[in-house]
């Protein structure tokens, strides 16, 4: 293995010279706002990668290749034989590759509107991002007029992931938005939106919580055929969500009761437990990272993929990792640019809202408090939901994000929506959850919950689209938030 302080100034450099790619084994790994630390341990070197939603720990076998703009690695999973790579490209590669297939997609758009609407004039079509009105460059946007009316379009190409094809209506609205100054005149009728065909599920959903007055058109295209069928969002079938009944989730907590005991005596008052979505497992986290996990009888611990069986003999190894813990993270901790203080800075902050959620509004019961309750199919959002009830007996949503995010106010409609299709059928009740509780019949109030100021100036303009029904606070928290939890904006 070469020199670890190379290799630690190599991928800095990378870092310094503009947004990095990383990949593993040829698979991109979503890592906003990246950090990482190359260190010695004993007599290997490891790698530690960290962002707002996950962490990574590698171990390093070589050095494979390392250029200006690229580092390959070879490395291993703790536990594992095989090795695996670990890439590092300069995005602006990625990026000359994406504009290319964007500029592509972009002429064939303008093909299927001008065949799809002879009847209209193409003003303008572009990919270009505006960064002083939060329009992306992933999508395709212009307007069409006939006359003096006019509609704003913005389409997206199936090259895109599916997370971006999902954020389409974000910047959709804002497109709208923008589009109103652009009309010269005319009048805006509203917005057409195309989708690759099947990837409409989600939008189609979100546009329930608009207002009714905001005239959207949905549209799937095929751009093989070169053709686009206008989509019923009544006609896309119902919300993909489950819940757990509470008996399960309970049930699992008693089977691990004694292990998780064990661990938890380490520092009762910083690890706190769970179940994850979709398992029967029992999480045990430090202040919101998870540094151990109870699995069909047994305890696995360690950071990210470095897990191993817990055992007589590697407990002193467990004693040592929460020693770290109880050190860099800490609300006191001097190094807060240490991995361990920044890393899963929501869950965190879902810790500390749970513990004490009337810190966000006086009004919520800190008695009923389920995190990702409802859960569904959304892949790793960033995002926390919570699910409360206020002391009236009114549901309560809450997304919390620890950095600002464009996309926070159409995930939140996302939870919300899903929290009231289960209202409505008094699944909550059926499912064991607000045990004496009478819910009111009112929808879930919504609070999006961040530090500081950290609301993206855009969601003032999504948030005008938003049904009257919708009822949003945002909560702004101080920016030292993880030393208490205090209320400096409400509105």
């Amino acid at each position: 293995m070469g020199d670890t302080e190379e290799l630690q100034r190599a991928l800095a450099a990378l870092l310094d010279a503009g947004p990095v790619e990383v990949h593993e084994n040829g698979q991109w790994l979503a890592l906003p706002g990246l950090g990482f630390e190359v260190r010695s341990q004993g007599s290997s070197t490891i790698i530690h990668l960290w962002s707002a939603e996950r962490t990574l720990v590698r171990r390093i076998l070589r050095v494979a290749e390392k250029s200006a703009g690229h580092v390959l690695l070879e490395v291993q999973r703790f536990g594992r034989t095989r090795p695996d790579t670990l890439e590092f490209r300069c995005a602006e590669r990625e990026r000359s590759e994406g504009r290319l297939t964007r500029e592509r997609f972009r002429r064939r758009f303008r093909q299927l509107l001008t065949q799809q609407f002879p009847d209209e004039q193409i003003d303008s079509l572009s990919t270009a991002s505006d960064l002083e009105h939060s329009l992306s460059g992933c999508f395709t946007r212009g307007l069409l007029h006939r006359g003096q009316q006019a509609w704003a379009v913005i389409g997206v190409s199936t090259a895109e992931d599916a997370a971006t094809i999902d954020a389409i209506l974000t910047y959709g609205l804002l497109w709208l938005d923008r589009a109103r100054e652009r009309a010269r005149g005319r009048m805006l009728l509203g917005l057409r939106v195309f989708l690759p065909d099947g990837s409409s599920r989600t939008t189609a959903h979100r546009l329930s919580a608009l207002q009714p007055s905001t005239r959207i058109e949905l549209y799937e295209l095929n751009q093989t055929l070169g053709r686009a069928r206008p989509v019923d969002p009544r006609d896309i079938g119902n919300l993909a969500t489950w819940l757990t009944p509470r008996r399960e989730l309970e049930h699992s907590l008693a089977l691990a009761g004694p292990a998780v005991e064990k661990v938890r005596a380490l520092a009762p008052g910083a690890i706190g437990v769970g179940v994850p979505p979709g398992t029967r497992d029992v999480a045990l986290r430090f202040r919101g990272l998870e540094l151990a996990r109870w699995h069909n009888g047994r305890v696995f611990f360690g950071l990210g993929d470095d897990r191993r069986e817990l055992t007589e003999r590697n407990w002193s190894d467990l004693e040592q990792l929460v020693r770290q813990l109880e050190t860099y993270r800490h609300p006191l901790a001097s190094e807060t640019c240490h991995a361990l203080y920044r890393s899963q800075a929501e869950r965190w902050l879902e810790a500390m809202v749970q513990a004490d959620p009337a810190r966000i509004d006086a009004r919520l019961d800190p008695a009923h408090i389920y995190s990702q309750v409802p859960a569904f199919a959304a892949g790793d959002r960033g995002v926390i939901d919570l699910l409360g009830v206020t002391r009236d007996g009114r549901l309560a949503v809450m997304e919390l994000k620890a950095a600002e995010d464009i996309h926070l106010t159409l995930q939140a409609v996302d939870y919300w929506l899903r929290v009231r299709w289960h209202h409505e059928r008094d699944d909550f009740h059926r499912y064991g959850y607000f045990t004496g509780i009478e819910l009111q019949q009112k929808p879930p109030l919504l609070y999006l919950v961040a530090p500081g100021l950290r609301f993206h100036p855009a969601s003032d303009i999504l948030l005008r689209y938003l049904s009257r029904h919708v009822e949003v606070w945002r909560v702004g928290l101080n920016e030292n938030w993880r030393r208490g939890l205090r209320v400096v904006l409400r509105q």
